[in-house]
């Protein structure tokens, strides 16, 4: 621990909530959900040693194994989407996030959640990864720390998308802690036996972490790598007819987080040219996930850190 960070004490997290379905078709997070409220049912309240509510963020979409009915629900947990008023021609994920804002939150209130896990997975090759918004929440960074320490089947990345809270967008943004947990390579639709269990794992011991926090376990500070998000990449594509020229080339195909250097294959067009990576070295990640082929991105960019963080212990009353 560097001698700048002194111990910091923090308040207990007296609640958790795990949702799923937040895209519908992301299979692992909806059977998690459905496995945990079958272990509710089993053992009753104190199937955990925390009080966890459990949900299906988006019911609809998971019933027609789609990512969303009208507009993709994971965009619209920013301040002005939560308070916009709901008129008949309100589309059903707006209804629904601020149905969730009521659950969970209100956001950026003291009622709200301590802290939210949102499910996810991804078609591109991102084994898990830990997703939000700040690069100083110590519970957060943590909880990601101990995640590295423990899974050792696939990488354990965290990526800090460094936007300011009122304006953040997904789910886990509306708890005082929140982080989403993406899983992949899995195709949406589709539930893989070892993706589940890479997820429910990570679940289980973002509980087991919580539970020793709030017993008074002193977790060391340390240094934690992590990305943050630069920018977003689109393919090449006609500029009359907007159509894609070009693929993902296969030297980056499935290479999420790898260092992208001046010069290195970027797409391979439909007529055999490479296109080839010109700016600052950064990591690629989402490459070529299905989801984000109407949004126009082809896969993301970010800049490697170092992220020193304190020593933690919880606050005693």
């Amino acid at each position: 621990m560097k001698p700048s960070m002194a111990l910091a004490f923090l308040p207990a997290l007296a609640r958790m909530a795990v949702s799923g379905g937040t895209h519908g078709n992301e299979l692992s997070g909806v059977y998690v959900v459905q496995e945990m409220e079958q272990q509710r049912k089993e053992t009753g309240e104190h199937a955990w040693p925390i009080p966890i509510t459990t949900v299906l963020s988006n019911p609809r979409a998971v019933r027609e194994c789609r990512r969303y009915i009208d507009r993709d629900i994971n965009r619209c947990f920013n301040r002005a989407t939560l308070s916009s008023p709901i008129t008949d021609s309100s589309p059903y994920e707006v209804r629904r996030a601020q149905e969730l804002n009521n659950l969970l939150g209100p956001k950026g209130s003291t009622d709200a959640m301590d802290l939210i896990c949102d499910l996810h997975n991804t078609t591109a090759n991102m084994g898990l990864t830990l997703i939000h918004y700040t690069t100083s929440d110590w519970v957060t960074l943590h909880i990601c720390k101990y995640l590295q320490t423990k899974i050792t089947k696939v990488p354990v990345r965290v990526l800090v998308l460094d936007v300011p809270i009122s304006d953040a967008y997904s789910l886990e943004s509306v708890s005082k802690h929140g982080f989403s947990i993406e899983v992949g390579p899995q195709p949406h639709g589709v539930v893989r036996a070892d993706i589940y269990t890479i997820m429910k794992e990570a679940v289980d011991l973002t509980i087991d972490w919580i539970h020793k926090f709030n017993s008074g376990t002193v977790f060391e500070g340390g240094d934690v790598e992590a990305f943050k998000f630069i920018k977003s990449v689109d393919y090449p594509r006609d500029p009359e007819t907007r159509t894609l020229t070009a693929a993902i080339h296969p030297q980056l195909q499935d290479r999420d987080f790898c260092l992208l250097k001046r010069g290195d294959p970027l797409f391979l067009s439909f007529s055999g040219e490479t296109v080839k990576y010109e700016e600052e070295p950064l990591h690629p990640f989402f490459i070529n996930e299905a989801a984000y082929y109407e949004k126009e991105i082809a896969f993301h960019l970010g800049k490697k850190m170092m992220l020193t963080i304190p020593s933690v212990q919880v606050q005693k009353d």
